[in-house]
């Protein structure tokens, strides 16, 4: 994704003091973020391949632009009860998520890119999970920004 390059801190994490761009998402009726430097596109949910005796995040599989892409559900990693639209699926990029080789996440909306910047950051209420950056504090609306890695982890 070409916005991606113009963010200011390499690492994603907001440690240089800079700001990053992060891509705003909805499941349910909470609000989520990822760095979008993780991201490759956004795609429309498609017809998905269901696969046997996948672990329960794992819808199914899509070709997209000839890779078998596998496409993760975040509510059922999150708990989600909600089923809510799925209309959306955002594909990461296989290089910046290590092994898992080409993934997506479906969801039901997504909002927006938004800069963001150490301070808006609250890393207190997530302190002991490794995959929640923290809370982002908007203005009228809490944003848990979380990692991809989260889907490996479960």
């Amino acid at each position: 994704m070409a916005q991606s390059e113009s963010s200011t801190d390499e690492e994603g994490t907001g440690s240089t003091g800079g700001a990053t761009q992060v891509l705003e998402f909805g499941l349910g009726d909470e609000t989520y973020c990822l760095d979008i430097d993780v991201i490759d596109e956004i795609v429309d949910a498609g017809q998905l391949t269901r696969i046997p005796n996948s672990p329960p995040q794992v819808e199914g599989v899509m070709d997209l632009r000839g890779r078998t892409t596998s496409i993760i559900n975040p509510k059922t990693v999150f708990d989600i009860d909600d089923e809510g639209e799925r209309n959306r699926i955002i594909v990461f990029d296989p290089d910046s998520i290590g092994d898992q080789g080409t993934i997506g996440w479906i969801v039901d909306e997504v909002y927006q890119v938004t800069d963001i910047t150490p301070d808006d950051v609250d890393e207190t209420t997530t302190a002991n999970d490794e995959n929640v950056h923290g809370i982002v504090k908007g203005d009228d609306k809490f944003v848990v920004w979380v990692d991809p890695d989260i889907v490996s982890s479960e």
